[in-house]
């Protein structure tokens, strides 16, 4: 039996650090106080390392295409800067995700799973929303995977992913206890699209769902000009659980660590014997195309 995870989710402030020290510098004084109030596995939001993208290219003018190159010239080393603060704050860290090129030319969105020796593995994003496909030019990464932590297996659907039910039911159905989704969403619609998604996948798979946004304005960024949103945990709605599935929730749109400690015993308990059993009785195989009835 895996034991118990203390969970930090950070509603991430978008500031304008002077450069990758900076960016260093402002990781270590938020995972500091995570550390400090006993979280295990810190997840911080997509595209948080973005706030760098107006001091990589010298500019006060949000120009997309300039951005984006930027940060995916600079990935490598913002990728050690992130691990070096798992390292020093000796914490899990899910350090939200950055675009990085791939040998085949393409850009993906890219979210890095950090232990606290700076061991790493990575889960892209499979599910491109308009922006990245439109105008940033990001590509769609590989599918889903499952990651082996000390709580048990656990999966990471990006921001978008966690929108579309396959993609989290197949980390569940490989042993995901819990799911990770990090997010950035710059409008109340959006967000709402991540907490609504999030809680259906909770409830769909008997499991954790984790989300946590960007938040605050940035008018010299073009993919975070603004940001909307706040951190949550969901479970499923079921005996022993909150009667509206909430495990925990943050203030709207207010930088704030929300922790939460969750039980992945829970899980397995109110998959055997739930009200109902939702993780046992997703169907099997598609239904086939559906007739077209007319009333008659």
């Amino acid at each position: 039996m895996s034991k118990p995870l203390r969970l930090a989710l950070l509603q991430y402030p978008v500031e304008r650090p002077a450069g990758i020290a900076a960016f260093r510098a402002k990781l270590d004084r938020w995972l500091a106080g995570a550390a400090a109030a006993g979280a295990e596995l810190a997840v911080l939001p997509e595209y948080a390392c973005v706030e760098l993208g107006a001091a990589l290219t010298g500019s006060d003018v949000a120009d997309e295409a300039a951005e984006l190159a930027a940060m995916v010239a600079a990935a490598p080393d913002i990728l050690d800067a992130m691990r070096d603060a798992a390292r020093r704050a000796g914490l899990w860290l899910l350090p939200g995700t950055l675009p990085v090129r791939d040998a085949d030319g393409l850009v993906r969105n890219r979210a890095p799973l950090i232990t606290p020796e700076g061991l790493m593995a990575t889960q892209d994003k499979h599910s491109m929303t308009r922006f990245e496909r439109e105008r940033w030019g990001v590509s769609p990464g590989g599918g889903p995977k499952v990651f082996s932590t000390p709580w048990g297996l656990i999966g990471i659907s990006v921001c978008y992913d966690v929108e579309f039910p396959k993609h989290v039911r197949a980390q569940v159905e490989a042993g995901a206890w819990l799911v990770l989704a990090p997010s950035c969403t710059d409008t109340p619609h959006g967000f709402n699209r991540v907490r609504v998604s999030a809680a259906a996948r909770a409830v769909e798979n008997q499991c954790f769902i984790a989300i946590t946004p960007t938040v605050g304005t940035a008018p010299w960024s073009a993919a975070l000009d603004a940001n909307r949103g706040h951190a949550a945990v969901f479970g499923p709605i079921d005996r022993g659980f909150p009667e509206d599935g909430v495990i925990a929730r943050g203030a709207l749109d207010m930088p704030q660590w929300l922790f939460a400690t969750l039980d992945p015993a829970r899980i397995e308990a109110v998959r055997k014997d739930g009200a109902v059993l939702n993780h046992r009785d997703w169907p099997k195989r598609s239904f086939g195309r559906p007739a077209v009835v007319v009333p008659a």
